[in-house]
């Protein structure tokens, strides 16, 4: 459970704060960032590259987390000047009723706000407001969960209609049905933007990815995505 600072403001539970990074995913890849990875996750994708957020079997999640409140975590965010800040996860609407604060903020401050999610949770109106964009990620068959728990029609419709893009990330293994459900969910919610990019962990493997991906993208009009800080830093904390 979260919990309530002294005062009573209430507490986010954070895995880390990072930055000025890289965006390395999405429409504002290569753009200069800092990143906030809100602690916990609904879902548990087989090749998530943060278990350290939800993975209870292999991680002490205590000893990842941090609670902060709001306005210290945006003193700590806005001491970097960087117009654009990254929630990420997670899934960062595990907390959306104590990102509100949060937002309000960085907003105040000028920054620009993108809110990353896997698209299973409907935001609240306090989240959908100029200023704030949604990166929905739905995850696909290769990402090893059953279609009732990864993808949320209601959560969806919400989400494309707001200020959002949609990235899907395609596993290599099964680019063949993964790229037949996107199809899907692309024809259903229309997003403003579709994009694909690779599963990967390495700068080789993003790259094979990223070949195998460029036929199926023109296909479609859509956009390819690199992974841009795996590209440059693969594995390094805090990029």
């Amino acid at each position: 459970m979260i919990g309530m600072a002294a005062d009573g403001e209430p507490l986010l539970l954070i895995a880390e704060v990072f930055g000025p990074t890289l965006q390395g995913e999405g429409p504002s890849t290569g753009r200069p960032a800092m990143f906030v990875r809100l602690s916990r996750c609904n879902l548990s994708c087989t090749w998530c590259d943060t278990p350290e957020t939800w993975d209870t079997t292999r991680f002490d999640l205590r000893r990842h987390t941090t609670a902060q409140t709001s306005a210290r975590l945006a003193e700590t965010v806005l001491h970097a000047d960087v117009e654009l800040v990254v929630i990420t996860g997670g899934e960062p609407l595990i907390q959306q009723r104590r990102l509100v604060d949060l937002l309000d903020l960085l907003l105040a401050a000028g920054r620009r706000i993108e809110i990353e999610t896997n698209g299973t949770i409907t935001p609240e109106p306090g989240l959908i407001r100029p200023g704030v964009r949604f990166n929905v990620s739905p995850k696909l068959p290769g990402s090893g969960l059953p279609a009732h728990r990864r993808l949320v029609p209601t959560a969806l419709k919400t989400l494309a209609a707001a200020d959002s893009v949609c990235k899907f990330v395609i596993a290599p293994a099964h680019q063949e049905i993964d790229l037949a459900e996107a199809d899907a969910i692309a024809t259903a919610y229309p997003f403003r933007e579709v994009w694909l990019m690779p599963e990967a962990t390495t700068h080789t493997d993003a790259t094979a990815g990223l070949r195998a991906l460029a036929e199926p993208v023109l296909a479609r009009g859509w956009a390819l995505s690199p992974r841009l800080h795996i590209t440059l830093w693969e594995g390094q904390p805090g990029r």
